[in-house]
């Protein structure tokens, strides 16, 4: 036989009660149904009794409505005749005692917990008859006979070798369905009405199933079972198909209300199967819980939580190597009725950390404080210091106990993140590792720690994309068309959070949808440097990265806030890493400390690997003796397309009607660009350097950088006869213009310089880049990085690649 227990949600509404009926009457064999009351009964209940013993006369009107939605279901599941008049007149009386019962506490303003007891008990009792009629051929039992309590220490606890003699002597003879109440109980002496407390259905169902010696029992509720984590939390958690019967305790412990937790002890002990099952899905497979379970490739089963959370820290000098402090800690706590989840203590035994709710946190304090009001007072010890407003957090599974590194892990994960580990606790038995965060990260901790342990089925990346010009819409498409391949063959998600143009900006923490994401920037809020700053920190989610693809000088000034608070930064913006030195090294260390990434590939050479070779030498034990490049795609271009039909002026429009070079083509000629390009590869080379240092040899005159752009271009062609005549004498000398930018020896320099058809850069076509870099292993044959170096698509895939890093 099995014991099936369905729960409030269950036998809450019509449909719900209907399903209870198709499950229960498909069973192939014996079974003992279990009910709680309709869901949200014993709350109002609850309530109608606060309503009459402070003397509100409304709790009449309260008491009516929640008698006539029992009488409508009654109506309108039980369509026999004789039986509804039958369950009609039973429930009547039923609700008459409970009406009685409200106005004695109405009249004389008291409520004794005997009193609550018997009222609270109505709601399995009613419940529990209708659900009995609506079976077929279904017998109903009253738990209160076989269920028994007795008080210990002030509180109804289970007789438990009484009440399993009792189950067994009820069900001599055990019929196709019986039906019971479950929650209530009665006390052995005076056998007044008790209860197993709330979730004590759960607790029911598994007491008769261990005293029958069931095949199995089964909890149907209104989930498709143990989940990996909080499904409102965490959208993408999913069902656990096996956990062991600790496995289960530790997360029901730890806030997983799928099971009321004294529930798994008595049929642990007698090795019966549990079969967490969903009532509006009963197809679906559920999660078993059993003593051997299959191994998981995974070290951990799920994630469990507990939010409003007081840790109480019981610190003094004269607790080092004193027998009985800890005794006396959690005698006193016992004592008082307060419950501890968690404890944690140094080596030194200089201070003890105890969980509690923050509902007890006062009571808590006020009673250790009184318990060692003496050593308080003589200097040896401290008052308790209470600090709340936090939550605790459990990972748990029996696997980790075969698996090193896992704490690492989990610390290091958090780390990353910004969240800072107050305390935490790990028994000897590795199942679970606690710990306790500020309240305010419980989301965050949830999420990133899901993802990191490959609970999730992909990593998720959530991306603040700021500007959406060429590089930035270019980025944006290219995530758009990717974004499914990734995910099914990387498993890596990149959910774009956020996007903001200098006009603009738009978040939403669950995903933006990219297909048709300017008409929704357009119709957005307005953006400014402080709402991207608040918002983005603001959302305090895990695993974010902030992509920078403007070029302003406002945006990069924010970096510094979002390493700090370990949001990683991927910047196609040249300005920070270019910045003043101490700056940028400020950014770089701050990065390191926090442990996330400053990421700035793009800077140079668009979407070449030239940074990162560099840095990739240098970590490898390799030193950078001698830097020689050509950086800028639009000079590249310029000196390329440069003939005796097409002089100097015409090339420079030329590269602006292109799209190579800036608005302003002045910024390309100035060779400010290209000093920033190397003023960076420079740094990660190793030296120290500022923009300032770079001998800058213009090739042309400063007048022409002075006016107007009207007066440039006026003046533009005045210089071509120069230049004609200049690269007549190239062209007889076989030789070409580049614009090379070189660290060398502490020198740094920018200069157009004439190669030869020997020079590697000799041949570099159209608006490619090229770096040599000449290194203590690669001296005699310099390493040439060589390609595309400008344009929007391929430093989009630059910024693209720099992400997927961090994936």
């Amino acid at each position: 036989m099995k014991v099936l227990k369905f729960g409030g949600t269950s036998v809450g509404s019509v449909e719900s009660i209907l399903n209870v009926k198709k499950i229960v009457e498909s069973q192939k064999e014996p079974v003992i149904v279990v009910v709680s009351a309709l869901s949200g009964i014993t709350d109002e209940l609850i309530r109608i009794s606060k309503q009459a013993v402070n003397g509100d006369a409304m709790y009449q009107q309260s008491f009516w409505q929640l008698a006539t939605r029992h009488e409508q279901m009654i109506d309108t599941i039980i369509k026999d005749r004789r039986k509804h008049e039958t369950l009609r007149a039973v429930v009547k009386d039923l609700l008459e005692e409970l009406r009685s019962i409200y106005q004695g506490v109405y009249l004389i303003r008291d409520l004794t917990p005997k009193t609550n007891a018997a009222i609270v008990s109505y709601g399995e009792r009613i419940s529990s008859r209708i659900a009995a009629t609506l079976i077929e051929g279904a017998e109903w039992y009253d738990s209160r006979e076989f269920i028994k309590t007795e008080v210990k220490a002030g509180r109804n606890v289970l007789a438990s070798e009484l009440t399993a003699n009792l189950v067994r002597e009820t069900w001599k003879e055990i019929p196709s369905v019986s039906l019971v109440p479950g929650f209530i109980s009665s006390d052995v002496v005076s056998g007044e009405t008790t209860n197993l407390g709330r979730g004590g259905s759960d607790y029911t169902a598994s007491i008769i199933a261990a005293a029958l010696d069931a095949s199995a029992l089964e909890i149907w509720t209104d989930v498709d079972g143990f989940m990996t984590a909080d499904p409102r939390v965490i959208p993408h958690a999913y069902v656990i198909n096996e956990l062991s019967y600790v496995e289960a305790m530790e997360l029901c412990n730890f806030g997983a209300k799928v099971i009321y937790p004294p529930t798994i002890y008595p049929v642990c002990v007698k090795n019966i199967p549990i079969l967490v099952k969903n009532t509006f899905n009963p197809d679906a497979p559920g999660t078993i819980i059993k003593q051997m379970v299959e191994s998981s490739e995974k070290a951990i089963k799920g994630i469990s939580s507990i939010s409003g959370t007081c840790l109480i820290t019981v610190s003094g000098l004269s607790m080092v190597g004193v027998i009985g402090v800890n005794r006396r800690i959690f005698s006193c706590l016992a004592n008082n009725g307060i419950s501890v989840f968690m404890v944690s203590q140094a080596s030194s035994e200089n201070s003890t950390s105890i969980g509690v709710r923050d509902e007890d946190a006062d009571a808590a304090c006020r009673v250790l404080n009184e318990e060692f009001q003496k050593e308080i007072e003589m200097g040896a010890m401290y008052e308790m210091l209470a600090e709340k407003g936090l939550a605790t957090v459990a990972i748990v599974g029996e696997n980790m106990k075969h698996t090193p590194g896992i704490a690492g892990k989990l610390f290091g994960t958090l780390g990353r993140n910004g969240i800072s580990v107050i305390a935490c606790a790990q028994g000897a038995s590795e199942t679970n590792i606690s710990f306790v965060v500020e309240g305010r990260l419980l989301r965050k901790s949830l999420n990133v720690i899901h993802d990191s342990f490959f609970l999730s089925e992909y990593q998720v990346l959530n991306l603040f994309i700021t500007g959406v010009g060429t590089v930035g819409g270019s980025l944006i498409e290219q995530i758009h068309q990717q974004k499914e391949k990734l995910m099914r063959e990387v498993g890596v998600k990149l959910n774009v959070v956020g996007i903001a143009s200098g006009h603009k900006a738009m978040f939403n923490r669950e995903g933006l949808e990219l297909a048709n994401y300017k008409e929704q920037l357009a119709a957005s809020a307005d953006s400014s440097i402080q709402r991207l700053h608040d918002e983005v920190i603001g959302m305090n989610i895990f695993n974010s990265v902030f992509v920078d693809c403007t070029a302003s000088p406002d945006v990069a000034g924010l970096y510094k806030e979002f390493l700090s608070h370990n949001i990683h930064v991927v910047a196609a913006n040249k300005i920070a890493a270019s910045s003043d030195y101490e700056d940028y090294r400020e950014l770089k260390t701050i990065a390191q400390r926090r442990g996330v990434k400053f990421l700035f590939e793009t800077n140079v050479g668009a979407g070449l690997p030239i940074i990162r070779t560099i840095n990739d030498l240098r970590n490898s034990g390799d030193k950078i003796l001698r830097i020689e490049a050509v950086l800028s795609g639009t000079l590249n271009f310029i000196f390329n397309k440069i003939a005796a039909d097409v002089p100097f002026s015409e090339t420079v429009r030329m590269a602006k009607a292109e799209g190579y070079s800036e608005p302003d083509p002045r910024i390309d000629l100035c060779g400010k660009d290209v000093m920033r390009k190397l003023v960076i590869l420079t740094r990660e080379a190793g030296y120290e350097i500022n923009q300032s240092d770079v001998e800058a040899n213009l090739f042309v005159p400063q007048q022409f950088f002075d006016g107007s752009m009207e007066d440039f271009w006026e003046n533009l062609p005045s210089l071509d006869e120069d230049f004609e005549k200049r690269r007549q004498v190239l062209e007889a000398e076989e030789k070409r213009w580049r614009f090379v930018a070189k660290y060398e020896a502490g020198c740094a320099s920018v200069s157009l310089q004439e190669v030869d058809k020997r020079h590697p850069f000799y041949d570099l076509e159209g608006s490619n880049n090229i770096v040599m870099l000449t290194t203590e292993r690669y001296k005699e044959y310099p390493m040439l990085i060589q390609g595309y170096g400008a344009g929007a698509s391929v430093t989009a895939a630059g910024v693209f690649a720099d992400i997927m890093s961090l994936a």
